[in-house]
């Protein structure tokens, strides 16, 4: 069975809500869209207080080279655009939107009916991709339009499809692959030829059987497409990671995937890339995990952009009383939820709730030099190293260490024995040696 070679863990799976088909949640009263949901720089609004908006219309450009347009995701009027408070504690600017109604704007194919045939250009996908705000669905949110344009002198070999999902308690991407796999291969098809590369691989851990049946089942009418199952294996949707398994190509240090040839999207960016190029539709509403241990009724959502995540909660049985901890994402990588006021974001997968005796950290003792934290990083580092280096404000010394190579996976974290916070340290490293890095290259 295929997989990456170096580190690796495996958590328990706890896919409590893989059997939960997909349900439309109902339109909140207000919306709040953030102008940045995506890696890069922050829309400008083009809408203001009292205006009058239909769903899908553009709300906010993208006007930087790595940016993202934001459109509305309901009709109504325009409250303000104000600060309001994110999911990770943050104030961060958004247009709020009163819901009236759910009126979308022209030219919009709201029908379910499947489009096959792609008739854009190349050049013409890329900018309809842009156009309509694609951005990458599995967390990251790079927008997905400079991902397709392939630098000069580079040459895209394949298109790799992230359809891991090897983040425990997550399921959003196992019931999309279900439910709207033809959607998804189209949208496949639409990057192949956006890229000019004639193989496309869709990599599936091999704990979701019926996803890669299914598929499979599809794929004598989309010639080029193949799917690969794959051990069970985290951190295995690290790009990185799916490329070493699928074609057995390393990524240098600091560099792209580019460098080797591949493009690697999620299979809901695929879903999001159909949508916007046969139907003509923004990327404003996404399927969400609501789950956990306590939770009454572990669902998927397909939620639109700028609901509270609190609509969630209340969907899938309201908020447990023992509840320690709202985590955005999933355990590993997932950040904790400071107020579940603030809105879902394009890149919102899950919403995950601990009890309150198991939301604790464990207690920090000192490190016993035991190694397993280097044994099981699947970047090839030394967290223990990178985490005292850190805290002791040696950023030079972390540039040297590579530790803008590691991939926040939190694999570190979750094996230590001695509660050791590794994953923190190396996050504040990383954010100052970036700094640095910027401040160089100006």
């Amino acid at each position: 069975m295929k997989t990456f070679k170096l580190g690796g863990v495996h958590p328990p799976e706890n896919k409590l809500s893989q059997n939960a088909p997909i349900e439309v949640l109902a339109l909140p009263e207000t919306v709040a869209i953030p102008i940045s949901q995506h890696l890069g720089v922050p829309a400008n609004p083009v809408v203001k207080k009292g205006d009058t908006v239909k769903a899908g219309q553009l709300i906010a450009k993208g006007e930087a080279f790595i940016s993202a347009n934001i459109h509305a995701s309901v009709s109504g009027t325009v409250q303000k655009i104000d600060d309001i408070v994110d999911s990770s504690g943050y104030r961060k600017k958004a247009i709020v939107i009163k819901t009236e109604g759910d009126v979308w704007e022209e030219g919009i194919d709201m029908s379910t009916d499947l489009i096959k045939e792609i008739t854009l250009t190349p050049e013409e996908i890329v900018t309809r991709i842009n156009e309509k705000g694609i951005v990458g669905m599995g967390g990251a949110t790079f927008p997905s339009h400079v991902k397709l344009m392939v630098p000069q002198g580079k040459k895209a070999e394949y298109l790799i499809i992230n359809g891991v999902e090897c983040e425990p308690y997550l399921t959003s991407d196992h019931r999309l692959m279900l439910e709207k796999a033809e959607e998804m291969l189209v949208g496949i098809q639409i990057q192949m030829k956006a890229l000019k590369v004639e193989k496309a691989i869709i990599g599936i851990e091999n704990n979701k059987p019926d996803a890669i049946e299914h598929i499979r089942k599809l794929l004598p009418s989309y010639p080029g497409i193949s799917v690969e199952p794959l051990k069970v294996k985290y951190p295995q949707g690290g790009e990185k990671q799916l490329i070493k398994a699928l074609v057995n190509r390393e990524v240098p240090s600091g560099k792209l995937p580019i460098e080797v040839g591949c493009v690697v999207h999620n299979v809901g960016t695929a879903f999001a890339v159909y949508e916007a190029v046969q139907k003509n539709k923004p990327l404003v509403e996404r399927v969400v995990t609501v789950t956990g241990k306590a939770v009454k009724q572990p669902s998927n959502f397909m939620v639109r952009i700028g609901t509270p995540i609190a609509a969630l909660l209340e969907a899938a049985g309201g908020l447990p009383e023992n509840t320690g901890k709202v985590v955005n994402g999933g355990p590993m990588m997932g950040k904790a939820i400071t107020d579940i006021s603030a809105p879902v974001t394009k890149g919102t997968s899950g919403i995950l709730l601990f009890e309150k005796q198991a939301s604790s950290r464990k207690p920090v003792h000192n490190c016993i030099r035991c190694a397993r934290c280097a044994s099981i990083c699947a970047m090839g580092l030394e967290p223990y190293l990178l985490a005292v280096l850190a805290d002791n404000k040696r950023y030079e010394d972390c540039e040297a260490e590579r530790i803008m190579d590691c991939i926040e996976c939190g694999s570190c974290l979750y094996i230590c024995p001695s509660g050791r916070p590794l994953l923190d340290q190396i996050r504040v490293g990383k954010n100052q040696v970036g700094k640095i890095m910027r401040a160089r290259n100006q």
